[in-house]
């Protein structure tokens, strides 16, 4: 029984959409002068952004796994 491919790219894009919707939150955040809480949803949005690269690199080594 083969298993199904993951699916690496709607995750990418997942990821990528929630990383940029918490980086216009962040920005809505200090236009309404809420300085105290920026820091920790632009820390959010960055590290789900590296999340994003990191499946990315995953099924970079996937697919070439698959061609050896």
């Amino acid at each position: 029984m083969e298993l199904a491919k993951p699916p690496f790219a709607a995750l990418i894009c997942a990821l990528a959409g929630l990383g940029t919707a918490l980086g216009f939150l962040a920005a809505e955040l200090r236009a309404d002068g809420y300085e105290q809480y920026v820091e920790s949803v632009t820390t959010a949005a960055g590290v789900i952004y590296i999340a994003a690269a990191l499946v990315g690199v995953t099924w970079f080594r996937a697919r070439r796994a698959d061609a050896d």
